[in-house]
């Protein structure tokens, strides 16, 4: 049990100084003053003293500081401001590594960005070098350095145009009047605006017609992010609660500048396989193997392309990780479940959770035994409230956790004795907690958990294709082989589940050592600081574990809270290369910080069943591709929680297909969403399924290419038209890499969409319409609930397939044709990268690139052809040639071209 002692509970009951009382302290705060000014090889060093008497507006202010400088590279200049003793926290570097210096001679007059600053009250400018323009004003506000409150403020343009800071679902491009964001990792289910999300990124892109810049702040502590404006002048600032201010300012100048400048600082984004990028299927209600095995028959039925099966903790024993229900998920039919999609080129999937059961099961004793569990005050095996009810969560900051971790990986998901998973799903890893704080007997909580199992059903029906050991007892297989089909309703085209039956369902650690500097001040308010986070949850701890609890290096859960996710993310990736050290990894987590895309992937978490929500993926999927860095992201297509209906499924199947990362995936108890389920809404998977199958290597190519500089996969118009004003609030259309514009239907019963194209050449994917875009929206007719408007842009190449397949292995065999859409100028260009698909590194690989140019009519590729291939280039499609064409402006030519060296082809 969890010991709170009298005074954290009186804190709990609001005893204090009320909000007057801060802001009146905060108006007196004096600032500090700068001292022994040295000029660096890089920069620049200072001291920082206090300028006046302490304010202690929201704890005690610190009286030295220390202010270092460096220009890191030409575009990044890195401002560091922290406590002179280096006893306050920050975020550890084995957590996040920093990007150092990239040029030891790098200083002032190389950079893009100059800094400047004023002595008493200190305060800094970030400028841009070639015209002097300001990006961030500190004199906006005084400094504020306290053990539990920093305060730092920027000047903003009247019109700014601020994106980022998440996770959130607000609009993507920010409100910048009377708006907070609020930066704690939390568990918040369907995604409410104005609330703080799973994940903890606190950098922000400013863009201006005279260009775009980024700002990182590099902490880990919840804080709060103000957008307002005093009088008329408009500002951005930051409430922290604790840590440093360790700012990296970007100089751009064009968004996709900073979101590469980003990545050098955050990591870049992990290469995904190749079949990552299929159609993925999950929901969590499954109600045993055989459930499962029907869903992958009736999508093999339907004619739906499915890459990989999921399950999520239906498959569990009481709901514990690392376990399988003996009734409903017995070990071989899971593994002759696997051995199936592994026959079928299929993958597969199932989820681990961050908390350990706490009962008398090898996982939770052996954790105990290697003393990698979070411990309470007195030492004790901390426990909260979980699926399984009682639980442990690790220490991901425990010596031993990692080969703990990779311990269990190895054991349960054997690929000879276990569950041979392909990829990886890891959720509730905020981390989350079902006691309600302040927790005082978990025990208690942890009555009715888990909740009962669901009724193990009567034998399931057989299943045509399936090996004879799988199909239920007495079951005539060589009948059954025979037959083409099962006798099913013809307008469902499912298999039903048969009729169900109820049956009964069924330590001390070790001394913390610490840290030689940046553990955290002592004598702080670890669960209720005197400034309060905009938490939705209100307390910190609330629907999370205790902030007060330590680590077993002495770091305190309130500074490293934001944390806890990607770190487990960062250890599964790590106990998954364990198992197959040479193939990629695909790791989708929930809970981020920044960085985390340098380990894994994200699902946008527990979304709903509403248009709103369909609209809301398009923002998340850009936050975090184009921002984040985090390159594999995706919604649960048709929603998670809610009924969906036929319409809205089949919207969300044609848009899902234009996300990353491809999942349908819903609740438990909501109605089944699977795409097969709808007449139109199969049509429109396997409508969709085609095209992104199609163009997968153009994904994949681009997905590549940002796990090499950061160049985003998913644009946002304005990073592709920085200069058009109009493309600034656009969040309802995006490009796929630096050609596909997606721009789907938005409105419910609506068969119509305004497309809004920048002043550039365009083509309509489907029909090759050659479109002069005006800079205004053309209306798109005649959309049915199967359609989605795409547009190509004019001068860049995009290479297909020259048809789908029902695997990515079968893909990969098909041909390739080139679309050539001519440019405004008479030239396009374009590139493909192919390799093998899942090595870790791969030996060999091909870089193509093509150009094309009207003058001559050749259309040339050159680049490196080291990946060997029998896969040829079939035919080029020209769009938009002045002659020769038919009457949508295209001709095709048919070359059959091998891709294994250099080539020049007359069109």
């Amino acid at each position: 049990m969890v010991l709170y002692s009298l005074l954290t509970l009186l804190a709990l009951a609001g005893l204090g100084s009320s909000a007057a009382d801060h802001a009146e302290a905060l108006s007196k705060c004096p600032g500090y003053r700068a001292a022994n000014i040295k000029a660096t090889a890089n920069g620049l060093s200072a001291d920082l003293h206090i300028a006046g008497p302490r304010c202690n507006a929201y704890g005690k202010d610190l009286d030295d500081l220390r202010l270092q400088v460096d220009v890191e590279t030409p575009s990044r200049i890195h401002v560091k401001i922290y406590d002179a003793a280096e006893h306050v926290y920050q975020v550890p570097e084995s957590v996040f590594p920093r990007p150092g210096t990239a040029h030891p001679s790098t200083g002032f007059k190389e950079a893009a960005l100059g800094f400047n600053y004023t002595e008493d009250p200190f305060s800094f400018q970030i400028t841009r070098t070639e015209n002097s323009e300001v990006l961030f004003d500190s004199s906006a506000a005084g400094l504020v350095f306290e053990d539990q409150y920093l305060r730092m403020r920027t000047h903003l343009p009247t019109n700014a145009n601020i994106y980022g800071f998440g996770e959130h679902s607000d609009s993507f491009r920010l409100k910048t009047e009377g708006h907070t964001i609020t930066i704690w990792n939390a568990d918040v289910p369907s995604l409410p605006l104005n609330a703080n999300l799973y994940g903890s990124h606190p950098n922000y892109v400013e863009h201006r017609v005279t260009g775009s810049h980024g700002v990182f702040l590099l902490n880990s502590n919840g804080m709060d992010i103000k957008l307002d404006k005093e009088k008329t002048r408009r500002y951005l600032e930051y409430n922290i609660i604790g840590g440093v201010f360790d700012f990296y300012f970007m100089a751009g100048p064009t968004p996709i500048d900073v979101a590469k400048q980003y990545a050098e600082i955050a990591g870049l984004p992990v290469t995904v396989p190749y079949s990552g990028l299929g159609f993925h299927n999950c929901r969590w209600g499954y109600q045993d193997v055989f459930d499962v095995a029907e869903v992958v028959y009736n999508y093999s039925k339907a004619e739906i392309p499915l890459e990989t099966m999921w399950i999520d903790i239906d498959y569990m024993e009481g709901r514990a990780i690392f376990s399988l229900d003996p009734e409903r998920f017995p070990l071989d039919k899971m593994r002759e479940l696997v051995a199936h999609l592994h026959a079928n080129k299929q993958k597969f999937v199932l989820m681990v959770d961050p908390a350990v059961a706490a009962k008398n099961y090898p996982p939770f004793q052996r954790g105990v035994e290697k003393d990698i569990f979070l411990l309470n005050s007195t030492d004790q095996t901390f426990h909260g409230v979980v699926w399984p009810g009682l639980a442990a969560f690790p220490d991901w900051f425990s010596p031993d956790a990692q080969d703990y971790w990779t311990s269990e990986f190895i054991k349960f998901f054997s690929p000879e004795k276990g569950v041979d998973i392909d990829f990886l799903w890891i959720d509730m890893n905020e981390p989350s907690n079902f006691c309600e704080f302040p927790c005082l007997d978990p025990v208690a909580a942890a009555k009715g958990y888990p909740p009962p199992a669901p009724p193990v059903r009567a034998p399931p029906r057989a299943l045509p294709g399936w090996p004879c050991a799988f199909q239920p007892a007495g079951t005539n297989c060589k009948r059954l082989d025979s037959e083409h089909r099962l006798s099913v309703p013809e307008e469902a085209g499912v298999v039903h589940n048969a009729q169900l039956t109820p049956v009964n369902a069924q330590t001390a650690g070790t001394v913390a050592t610490s840290l030689s500097k940046w553990y955290g001040l002592s004598g702080r308010k670890l669960i209720s600081p005197p400034y309060s986070i905009k938490n939705t949850w209100g307390p910190l701890p609330q629907k999370s574990i205790n902030t007060s609890l330590t680590h077993k290096n002495g770091l305190t859960l309130y500074d490293t809270h934001n944390l806890y996710g990607t770190m487990m993310s960062a250890a599964s990736r790590q106990a998954m290369l364990a198992r197959r050290p040479t193939k990629r990894p695909l790791v989708i987590t929930r809970s981020t910080f920044a960085g985390a895309g340098s380990h894994v992937s994200h699902w946008l978490g527990d979304n709903d069943s509403t248009w709103f929500h369909y609209l809301l993926s398009i923002r998340g999927m850009m936050q975090f591709n184009a921002i984040f860095q985090i390159s594999m992201v995706g919604s649960d297509v048709c929603g998670f929680n809610g009924g969906v209906t036929e319409e809205l499924c089949a919207r969300w199947a044609m848009l899902g297909a234009f996300q990353p990362f491809y999942r349908n995936h819903n609740a438990e108890n909501e109605k089944a969403q699977e795409f097969y389920r709808w007449k139109s809404v199969t049509e429109a998977a396997r409508k969709a399924i085609d095209i992104r199958y199609r163009l997968l290597d153009y994904f994949y190519t681009a997905m590549m290419q940002q796990s090499r500089d950061g160049t985003p996969a998913i644009n946002p118009v304005f990073y592709l038209y920085p200069q058009d004003n109009k493309t600034f609030g656009l969040e309802q259309q995006f490009f796929w890499g630096p050609s596909v514009l997606v721009a789907p239907v938005t409105r419910p019963g609506a068969t119509s969409v305004d497309v809004y194209l920048p002043k550039d050449l365009f083509y309509d994917f489907y029909t090759h319409e050659r479109i002069i875009g005006q800079g205004r929206s053309i209306k798109k007719t005649g959309q049915t609930i199967t359609d989605i408007p795409l547009f190509l842009r004019g001068g860049v190449i995009v290479p297909l397939r020259v048809k789908s397949a029902m695997t990515t292995a079968d893909l990969r065999e098909q041909d390739f044709e080139l679309l050539v859409p001519v440019g405004k100028n008479g030239t396009a260009k374009g590139r493909l990268y192919l390799d093998d698909g899942e090595s870790l590194h791969p030996n060999a690989t091909s870089e193509i690139e093509f150009e094309y140019r009207h003058r001559n009519r050749k259309l040339v590729a050159r680049g490196t052809f080291g990946y060997r291939t029998t896969v040829k280039l079939a035919r080029v499609t020209l769009l938009g040639v002045p002659s020769g064409s038919t009457k949508n402006g295209s001709s095709v030519t048919i070359i059959n071209q091998p891709l294994t060296e250099s080539f020049t082809i007359n069109l």
